[in-house]
């Protein structure tokens, strides 16, 4: 399904906080006007930070920003700076209890033997496998269904540290030709390279840089592909590289450096571009993704023989541009399939002539429901629509003429992915997991509904001891959200019990019941694992998202709170036995939480966050997050984002709670200064020199480090830390 507007690029953003203008002005971590380093060997000091005198004028209003150098990363003081603040957080938390036990039994979770759904390509499937016995998923194919199983990519071999990955992996229709992307240090930016799988031999001349968006939108005689390209030139600023994205194609056997130019790029760094190609090689679409609310689709006709195709020059022409709404198509037989949530805020899907694109002549095919529709497949020669029901997945199955046929029965309360299938082909696969149920790839016939249990990863837990609820509770403004609450089954509600709050709220992004892990980890201990569904996401539809975005983003935050406020009120827990997490946006969430409400969580763990509100669009991928939350450039949006941008709200002498930083070297997503910068404000305000450690990871981009060691050293380094702030000592039963 090509969903060019619904972006697989999992980004970030949060927030609003009204806050006295005293704290806007006055900010962050007063302390040490040119406070030396201090001595990296000393086991117990907290690294002194320099403070200088920098600040932006901003609509007629001062805001300082006192740690502003540490937005440079080549400058060697901030590189000694952040050596020093890492060996300091790493020599911390490697004295603090449990370790040990956390890193067996997380080994035991995390070292696994399992496959991952195939994916069908002519004679060919391809898949994945993870190996007890490695640290990367090893991709595979096989000649037929029953053929030998063959290694295609072995990212363990690689590298001699482990510091190149694959990031996707594009196989041809026919499947004699792979396309793939590689990463160094699990960064964004990725370079292409294509396989001739009949030979076994590297096409070295096609190999393609500036693949960072990179998707192989292969023409049906193979001849080449579509693909996004970005420049490499080192001296334009990641923040602009949106802006400069071009579609190109590529034939086989030629210099990348010649690819022609199918459509330019449109200059504006708050879009998203990516591009799609009808299998059948006639319909050539290019997507604006305007944040995560909004696109544009441009069509253009190639041609319906592979003669004309091969001559054709692309011509777009406007499918729909310009509407405050999501699109995505899949072209089939003859027509346009439209998935949207024009005029319909739980999506719907229309059908549309090729002959006639004007917006008069689209008819609904599927109506919106109560449910939120989610994605919408063709597999089989069947509509597959993949429903979100309070939080969970349903799945239904309709004819192309959109006459209801049968649910897919799921196991449970859970997260299914979404079929893995072909368009004309009647086997698919899907993925299912839930808190307590581990994962499950199951087999499907479209034309039969016969389900059968394809694959089951073997995990050492008894999930028969966990209960799930879903709760509901009200936020601030009476609004009423919705929370999974995991435990063991025999944890007394007595107020005791440590417990872990996780959010993200943000992106149109839904929270589903799925396994983890960490969350296994946790709740045998006999804490209280705990995901609530707040505003921003999108598991209640595009309103629910709206609400929680811009000038509406301390609704996030607020629902947060409120979640907090419900686990102490019914004795699940209390606050100084209360954590709270949060990754990319998560972090965000977590910064402002902790900020607000100081009192009301015992520990923050914050991982790879966004925190300076004020200048973030500067940085990274951050003019893409403008549609989400805002620009500081505008007056009216600068007053929403500095009321609770977190680094902003940082008071001297005030008894935050203890908090883990989790930042990566090669975040080339979010940059990593808003966690040097906030980590420094709190270093310098927190009364009672409670914990505020920054602990960097080499070697790794926004989703970390992928060798499984290196993500169970974090997750260990995590919950000794939590579990020592929270004042557990070890397991209740």
């Amino acid at each position: 399904m090509s969903r060019l507007a619904v972006s697989s690029l999992l980004s970030i953003a949060l927030v609003a906080c009204p806050a006295p203008e005293q704290a806007v002005v006055d900010t962050a971590a007063p302390g040490g006007q040119g406070a030396a380093m201090s001595n990296s060997d000393d086991t117990t000091t907290i690294p002194a930070t320099r403070i200088v005198d920098a600040f932006d004028q901003l609509h007629g209003r001062k805001v300082p920003d006192p740690y502003r150098w540490l937005e440079d990363v080549k400058d060697p003081e901030v590189a000694q700076w952040m050596r020093a603040q890492d060996d300091f957080a790493r020599r911390q938390l490697e004295a603090m209890p449990l370790r040990d036990e956390l890193a067996k039994r997380l080994a035991e979770l995390s070292y696994l033997d399992s496959v991952s759904a195939p994916s069908h390509r002519g004679s060919r499937y391809f898949y994945t496998r993870s190996h007890r016995d490695k640290e990367k998923a090893v991709y595979y194919v096989r000649k037929g269904e029953k053929g030998a199983e063959e290694v295609l990519i072995d990212p363990n071999t690689l590298s001699t540290d482990g510091s190149v990955s694959v990031h996707g992996m594009m196989p041809s229709h026919s499947g004699r030709y792979l396309a793939y992307k590689l990463s160094r240090n699990n960064a964004d930016a990725a370079t292409l390279y294509v396989r001739d799988l009949d030979s076994g031999k590297e096409l070295t001349i096609d190999t393609i840089e500036g693949a960072r968006y990179a998707s192989a939108e292969w023409t049906p005689d193979e001849r080449g592909f579509y693909y996004v390209w970005l420049p490499t030139d080192p001296t334009i600023p990641v923040a602009e590289m949106p802006g400069r994205a071009e579609v190109r194609f590529h034939a086989l056997g030629t210099d990348p450096a010649s690819d022609p130019v199918v459509y330019a790029a449109s200059g504006n760094p708050k879009e998203f571009v990516n591009v799609d190609l009808s299998r059948d090689g006639r319909w050539l679409f290019v997507g604006h993704q305007r944040g995560w609310s909004a696109s544009d689709i441009h069509v253009a006709d190639l041609g319906a023989t592979p003669a004309a195709q091969k001559k054709a020059t692309p011509k777009f022409t406007p499918f729909v541009a310009g509407k405050d709404a999501i699109y995505a198509v899949q072209a089939w037989r003859g027509k346009f399939y439209v998935f949207t949530n024009e005029d319909a805020p739980r999506y719907r899907v229309m059908l549309v002539d090729p002959a006639k694109l004007d917006r008069k002549h689209w008819r609904e095919l599927v109506p919106q429901t109560d449910a939120v529709l989610e994605g919408m497949q063709i597999i089989g020669e069947r509509l597959v629509l993949s429903y979100l029901r309070d939080a969970h997945s349903t799945m239904e199955l309709r004819s192309l003429a959109g006459k209801p046929i049968r649910e897919i029965e799921l196991p449970g309360l859970g997260s299914a992915s979404g079929m893995v299938g072909n368009p004309d082909e009647d086997d698919a696969y899907y993925y299912f997991s839930s808190f307590t149920e581990t994962p499950q790839i199951y087999r499907t016939s479209i034309a039969k509904g016969t389900t059968s249990l394809w694959e089951k990863v073997k995990i050492p837990v008894d999930t028969s001891a966990f209960v799930t609820e879903q709760v509901w509770y009200p936020s601030k403004d009476g609004t009423k959200v919705s929370m999974f609450v995991t435990r063991r089954k025999d944890v007394a509600l007595d107020g005791d019990n440590p417990t872990l709050l996780t959010g993200y709220g943000g992106f149109n992004v839904s929270l589903q019941p799925s396994f983890s892990s960490r969350a296994v980890l946790w709740v045998e201990r006999g804490g209280v694992w705990a995901v609530p569904n707040l505003r921003g996401g999108g598991e209640y539809g595009e309103q629910w998202h709206q609400d929680g975005m811009r000038a509406k983003k301390q609704n996030v935050f607020d629902d947060f709170h409120a979640a907090a406020e419900f686990l102490i009120a019914n004795k699940y827990t209390r606050s100084d036995k209360l954590a709270i997490m949060g990754g990319s946006n998560g972090g965000l969430l977590v910064g402002a939480a902790m900020v607000q409400r100081p009192d009301l969580y015992g520990a923050v763990v914050c991982a790879v966050p966004l925190l300076d509100m004020v200048r973030y669009h500067l940085f990274g991928a951050g003019k893409t997050w403008i549609e989400e939350y805002g620009s500081s450039e505008d007056p009216a949006q600068f007053e929403t984002l500095v009321a609770y941008s977190p680094y902003h709200h940082v008071r001297p002498d005030v008894a935050y709670p203890p908090m883990l930083m989790l930042s990566a070297d090669s975040d080339d997503r979010v940059d990593p200064m808003h966690a040097r910068k906030f980590t420094a404000a709190i270093q310098s305000a927190n009364k009672g020199g409670k914990a505020a450690l920054l602990r960097i990871e080499t070697n790794a981009g926004h989703g970390g480090a992928d060798l499984i060691k290196k993500q169970i050293e974090q997750s260990v380094d995590t919950f000794a830390f939590v579990l020592d702030a929270l004042g557990v000592s070890g397991a209740r039963g």
